[in-house]
């Protein structure tokens, strides 16, 4: 009997902890489906694999999303998932050994009314002192119900409540928000047994009045839960009214010299140096006292009650907008038009290579070669073949054997608009040999389009690189000759055809 189907979710801002996360997801048993990294990282162009040892999960496979957050990425990878669970992980996290099998034994048996298994986070502290103000901020990820850096949902419940709110748009109250609206279906999240750690980043000097944004965040959540949504979240109240409090005491004071009425300022000024004192050492006190703890926490406390009254009152600002804002609210999504043309390599993508091939006779598409083309086909997708075919150019094969081959390809996975073959040998130097562009602007031009709108699906690096230099949309789909670093470098991998043909048609293979 096997167990839980499920795929793995990891969104990504390029971190360097996403490698040996991956190396964790792909030594371990039972084996996800499929392995989605999310890269949302904005205006980056450099593949987001490139670098790794190769050691990667053998259906991992790329999507990228808009840059818009973490909520925004989560969608883009659920929406990818075929799975029945969907096991979301942040990038900077590591996995305890056997957290795959633990993962398998929360899931196993679940009754229908359970959405969501949480697994359990171990954030490492020194203990030879007491924590500062930010290791003590990251532990409090310990006890937080619903958190998504290791949380597993079911992808049909996911699919029901509409995914992630993208009007979250930083890692702060996306994943409760989300909880909440599964409660509110009836359904149940529990805990698990699987853990995984968490280790503290480095601090930045300024990263505590950073964090302030989120009060923006607390009232969107108010807005859509209510009055007592904290209570309902499980989340603590926290110092807001001390805040208002003391930035209100420097406002009257400032208001106060202004106009010349010392007293007053000087009780202004009074109360907000108390407020702002009570603050620092209330973060001071648990911690180590260092010199640059004690710097960072006096000159934080001074302006951080200002900072979380001006987001406050910017989340109440922008709340009308947000409200309205259907586009990024959580429901149902259109999937992405496809593109014009996909432009498919020959050997090894749709047929089985057979180097120099000029006989019919030994052509043998691939497994799914012909569905795969008949979804695209279905579709309204154009279709074309570009090829490297060095042999005529080396006087190995006649220009006439690559035509029947191809004639041969045709019948038996069905017809495609256009054949692009480059005869030429490697050091003839021409601009149509893969990995130049020749090959991709010369179909995509056939075809009616340009290469924007064209995707190139394809089995080794020269494919990849093709579609790069065009402008085309590169979709990697190994085999055995595809070697690890060709993997590696791929913006986007499908581990099949009709995985590749799902993923550039923006649809979930169910």
């Amino acid at each position: 009997m096997s167990g839980p189907s499920f795929d793995v979710v990891v969104p990504t801002a390029g971190r360097p902890s996403l490698a040996p996360l991956l190396r964790g997801l792909a030594h371990g048993l039972p084996r996800p489906g499929r392995v989605l990294v999310v890269d949302d990282r904005a205006g980056e162009n450099r593949p987001l694999l490139a670098g790794m040892d190769g050691d990667l999960p053998a259906e991992v496979v790329v999507v990228r999303s808009r840059g818009a957050g973490p909520a925004a990425a989560r969608n883009v990878g659920w929406r990818a998932a075929t799975a029945e669970w969907v096991a979301f992980l942040d990038d900077d996290v590591v996995l305890a050994d056997g957290w795959l099998a633990a993962l398998a034994r929360d899931l196993g048996g679940l009754p229908a009314d359970v959405a969501g298994s949480q697994g359990r986070l171990v954030v490492p502290l020194p203990s030879d002192r007491g924590p500062t103000d930010w290791e003590r901020n990251v532990r409090g990820l310990e006890t937080a119900v619903w958190a998504t850096a290791d949380l597993v949902y079911r992808r049909d419940v996911l699919a029901a409540v509409g995914g992630f709110d993208e009007r979250f748009e930083r890692a702060y109250r996306e994943d409760a928000d989300l909880a909440l609206r599964v409660g509110s279906i009836g359904a149940r999240i529990v805990w698990g047994t699987r853990t995984v750690r968490h280790p503290v980043a480095p601090e930045r000097f300024w990263r505590s009045v950073a964090l302030q944004r989120g009060n923006a965040d607390d009232v969107l959540m108010r807005a859509l839960h209510g009055p007592r949504w904290r209570e309902r979240a499980h989340v603590p109240r926290g110092r807001r009214r001390r805040h208002l409090a003391t930035t209100a005491a420097a406002v009257v004071a400032l208001a106060a010299a202004g106009r010349g009425r010392r007293r007053v300022a000087v009780v202004g000024s009074a109360a907000w140096l108390a407020g702002t004192a009570e603050l620092a050492w209330a973060r001071l006190r648990p911690g180590p006292r260092t010199r640059d703890e004690v710097a960072r926490m006096t000159a934080t406390s001074v302006v951080l009650p200002a900072a979380a009254t001006y987001h406050w009152l910017r989340g109440w600002a922008r709340l009308p907008r947000l409200l309205a804002d259907a586009e990024r609210a959580p429901g149902p999504r259109p999937a992405p038009a496809p593109p014009d043309a996909v432009l498919l390599d020959r050997d090894g993508t749709l047929v089985v290579d057979v180097p120099y091939n000029g006989d019919p006779r030994r052509v043998t598409p691939m497994p799914g070669a012909r569905e795969a083309l008949d979804r695209l086909r279905a579709a309204g997708v154009k279709l074309a073949v570009v090829s490297n075919q060095s042999g005529v150019g080396r006087g190995v094969l006649r220009a006439e054997d690559v035509d029947a081959v191809n004639r041969r390809v045709e019948e038996l996975v069905g017809p495609v608009a256009g054949w692009f073959v480059c005869p030429h040998a490697p050091d003839e130097g021409c601009d149509c040999r893969k990995p130049a562009a020749g090959l991709v602007r010369r179909a995509a031009r056939a075809l009616g389009t340009t290469p924007d709108r064209c995707a190139v699906v394809g089995d080794i690096g020269t494919d990849v690189e093709a579609a790069l230099a065009a402008g085309a949309r590169p979709v990697l789909v190994p085999n055995v000759a595809t070697r690890a670093e060709e993997v590696a470098a791929a913006p986007e991998v499908a581990p099949d055809l009709l995985a590749a043909v799902d993923l550039v048609l923006g649809r979930n293979g169910s």
